[in-house]
């Protein structure tokens, strides 16, 4: 069952597809080396008319390209219970505005040590911890529908992070970011003026998760640092996934951050409780979810900061083991439906959709 769960909690990004197409190329005395990836192109249109500053967007068809890969998994058994890893992984564009461009982004480089009876110790650049074991259930789309933090958040490079072992269904979560201001110059008397405003920071982030038979819960925080775009406040969700039976999977999540009276930020604090669920049989996935977001403060021009809700459906078919086609759409800022106003026709307006297909490898 909770290997059914994982699946069917995963089914939108289709993770376990990219690890089961991993070619080993080398796999002697203890030593691994897997080559993996993907091949991924679509067709995207709509979403928002126009950006914060109201500016006009094109919001057109276009080919795109969906989050294509290469990766490299290392591995090596120091003993029966320590094993030392390595992951680098790249993102590539694969549409023809970048053929003179190829690899854009080195998107996972991290090493670490994993025993089996102590935990894991990895550094680098790497996915949120609180990704990872928090809000993980909700993170089901190729593209655009996961509102709660994401893999992204206080993360990547210069990142340290340990987490146990399951702990009879336990598992607690840590991670450290550093933003340094190494190699910027100090205000000098008579010489250069640099740009140092912030100093050395460190964003933390932790909590744990509980996973046993159809249940999945975590718990966790992030200091949400100015330096990683967020506003300076803590932020914490309290997330979980529940598998009804082989097929069906529902979740329901909360999340939220204070306010800090900053008015550059449209989202500064807010209380966001999000609600879906992923049903599966035979090749097909269908997801779903919804959120309501409620928004502290105000806006730059004196009002309040509105509240608003956010909603994302996608339907998946796998083709073979190796490839599969999709259709996603999304709408991440839906009018309230409190207001009396509001219509169907709102709550449709400025959709975001995609549709492609993936080769894994």
């Amino acid at each position: 069952m909770k290997k059914t769960l994982l699946a069917t909690a995963i089914i939108g990004a289709l993770g376990a597809s990219a690890a089961a197409q991993a070619a080993t190329v080398y796999d002697q005395d203890g030593t691994k080396l897997d080559v993996y990836g993907r091949i991924a192109m679509g067709i995207a249109g709509g979403g928002p008319e126009f950006d914060d500053d109201g500016a006009k967007i094109d919001n057109s068809e276009e080919f795109v390209d969906v989050y294509s890969r290469l990766g490299l998994r290392m591995s090596h058994e120091v003993n029966s219970d320590l094993t030392a890893f390595g992951r680098l992984e790249w993102r590539f564009k694969g549409d023809e505005r970048y053929t003179e461009s190829g690899f854009t982004e080195i998107r996972q480089s991290y090493l670490g040590l994993q025993s089996k009876q102590y935990g894991t110790i990895q550094g680098g650049n790497f996915d949120s911890f609180y990704n990872q074991f928090v809000s993980l259930p909700f993170d089901v789309y190729i593209d655009r529908g996961l509102e709660f933090a994401g893999h992204p958040k206080q993360s990547r490079g210069d990142s340290i992070g340990y987490y146990t072992p399951d702990l009879e269904g336990w598992t607690a979560f840590l991670q450290l970011k550093h933003y340094s201001e190494r190699g910027r110059f100090e205000d000098v008397p008579g010489g250069a003026t640099g740009v140092r405003e912030e100093g050395n920071v460190v964003a933390a982030q932790g909590g744990v998760r509980y996973e046993q038979g159809p249940i999945t819960v975590g718990l966790g925080f992030v200091d949400d640092v100015e330096r990683g775009g967020g506003n300076g406040e803590i932020l914490g969700g309290l997330i979980g996934s529940y598998a009804v039976n082989d097929q069906l999977s529902v979740r329901l999540g909360y999340e939220g951050r204070e306010n800090n009276e900053d008015l550059r930020l449209r989202e500064n604090g807010y209380d966001k409780v999000g609600i879906g669920a992923t049903y599966t049989t035979g090749p097909w996935a269908f997801a779903g979810d919804y959120y309501h977001v409620s928004r502290d403060g105000i806006n730059p021009e004196g009002e309040k900061n509105g509240d608003s809700n956010a909603w994302a459906l996608g339907s998946y078919y796998k083709v073979s083991s190796a490839f599969d086609v999709f259709v996603e759409v999304a709408d991440g800022d839906a009018p309230s439906i409190n207001r009396d106003e509001t219509t169907l026709s709102d709550l449709t307006d400025n959709v975001y959709w995609l549709t492609g297909a993936r080769y894994h490898f």
